[in-house]
């Protein structure tokens, strides 16, 4: 059976998972053709052996531009962790130098930590690495309650501890601290001399982010803090985003809790106040993690020292 896959593989062109990976992630044949560097006639010729190998359209047409296939969006996962691996493989037991590299990345994280760290990343990377490329995954609750597989797939991944990280082959290291705050509109009459109490902030309509249904779950970084407060809050948004929190809370008497580094970047420009979080909630710590098999991966070494040196500038 072995002999037989051995076989069959090597009867594969492998090349075409690279363009079946530009093309899932590009969903669009010119630009696949643009980060490949190959011209577009080459990759529609790609695309059309892929579409009879896996006897599916892949790409569909929908208006102006082009969808996943339902094949295609459950593709898109092991595509990018076959290539995953094959790079981490062929790339073992080199030197790296990132002036040279044109190695490619993956980190999971949350738009908070983009809003805090991605200009200095990107900054960093154009200088020092101007050839890697970055490929940022917003973080999902699918990736924080898998990571035991998604860990393997990805370079790191930047987020609060959590009981569900504790694994084995798991290793991580502090970035930033921030703390949490509320955030309420300026013009909001039932905040007095600046300060919510408990029984408030029990009372008034809450933005959540993260919270994919009618429960409040305390693994959400929010919800673990409600609840160590004794709230149910009464939810008036659901959001998939850290950033879009106080876009929902301006110009209504909604509240919500934000990290202070946040909140603090837009509150003047869409009239919100910053106000301390009553009771007494638990500090953030932000730490990159990653599988223990980049350990001795130089590329993954680098990579590891810049995160964490652009953090502790901050």
């Amino acid at each position: 059976m072995a002999r037989h896959s051995a076989v069959h593989l090597a009867n594969l062109d492998l090349n075409l998972l690279v363009v079946l990976r530009e093309l899932l992630r590009e969903r669009n044949v010119t630009r696949a053709a643009g980060r490949l560097g190959v011209s577009q006639p080459a990759v529609s010729a790609a695309l059309g052996r892929l579409r009879r190998h896996f006897d599916d359209d892949l790409l569909v047409r929908s208006g102006n531009g082009y969808v996943l296939s339902a094949l295609a969006a459950q593709l898109a996962d092991p595509v990018e962790a076959v290539c995953t691996g094959a790079e981490r493989l062929f790339g073992t037991g080199h030197d790296f130098d990132p002036g040279t590299s044109a190695r490619e990345f993956t980190l999971v994280m949350a738009d908070y930590t983009i809003e805090v760290l991605g200009a200095r990343l990107s900054a960093a990377l154009a200088a020092q690495a101007p050839d890697v490329q970055l490929h940022v995954r917003l973080v999902r609750e699918a990736f924080a309650s898998n990571i035991a597989d998604t860990i393997r797939l990805i370079d790191g991944m930047v987020a609060p501890p959590a009981s569900r990280f504790e694994l084995p082959d798991v290793r991580s290291v502090a970035l930033f601290t921030d703390r949490w705050v509320c955030v309420v509109d300026a013009a909001n009459s039932q905040v007095q001399h600046g300060e919510l109490g408990l029984e408030q902030l029990a009372a008034m309509p809450w933005i959540a982010p993260f919270q994919p249904d009618r429960g409040f779950p305390p693994s959400a970084p929010m919800g673990r803090q409600l609840a160590l407060f004794g709230i149910q809050p009464k939810i008036s948004v659901r959001v998939e985003s850290y950033q879009a929190v106080p876009h929902f809370v301006a110009g209504t008497d909604r509240v919500a809790l934000l990290q202070e580094r946040l909140a603090t970047r837009v509150a003047a420009r869409l009239g919100l106040r910053v106000l301390p979080c009553p009771g007494d909630p638990e500090p953030i710590v932000e730490r990159f993690w990653w599988h223990a098999s980049y350990d001795r991966d130089p590329a993954h070494r680098w990579l590891r020292t810049l995160v964490t040196d652009l953090a502790q500038e901050l």
